[in-house]
């Protein structure tokens, strides 16, 4: 029977600042959507397993996020700012929720391996 699930769908609400904080959390841990969303509300934890390809993403990530300042420096000190408040502001926040969830999955990582505690999380 085609449009049917074997399993059924579990979905919420969340705002776009929680959501994009959700979303950086789960781009450092390598993990798929449905297993970061599972491990973290059936077991209150994510293990997070360093892997090659994760790691250059997130470097991959970080030197496009350093390129970005260095241009918006270079703007500032010509006097010709091309970005706004509200853009340097949004910025700012998707910058916070990588490096928040890139320090969040090495805090659990002594030394190879690491489980991190998800607390309060699906109460």
């Amino acid at each position: 029977m085609s449009g049917t699930h074997k399993y059924p769908t579990i979905s919420f609400r969340i705002s776009p600042r929680e959501r994009e904080e959700i979303e950086a959390k789960i781009f450092t841990s390598g993990m798929k959507k449905k297993d970061y969303f599972v491990r973290s509300c059936i077991y209150n934890r994510v293990c997070v397993v360093g892997k090659k390809e994760t790691v250059y993403q997130i470097v991959e990530r970080l030197q496009e996020m350093e390129n970005r300042l260095v241009e918006l420096a270079e703007q500032i000190d010509g006097k010709k700012p091309g970005i706004t408040s509200e853009e340097i502001r949004d910025l700012r926040e998707a910058y916070e929720d990588m490096l928040k969830a890139i320090l969040w999955m090495l805090d659990g990582k002594r030394p190879i391996r690491g489980c991190i505690e998800i607390s309060g999380c699906c109460m």
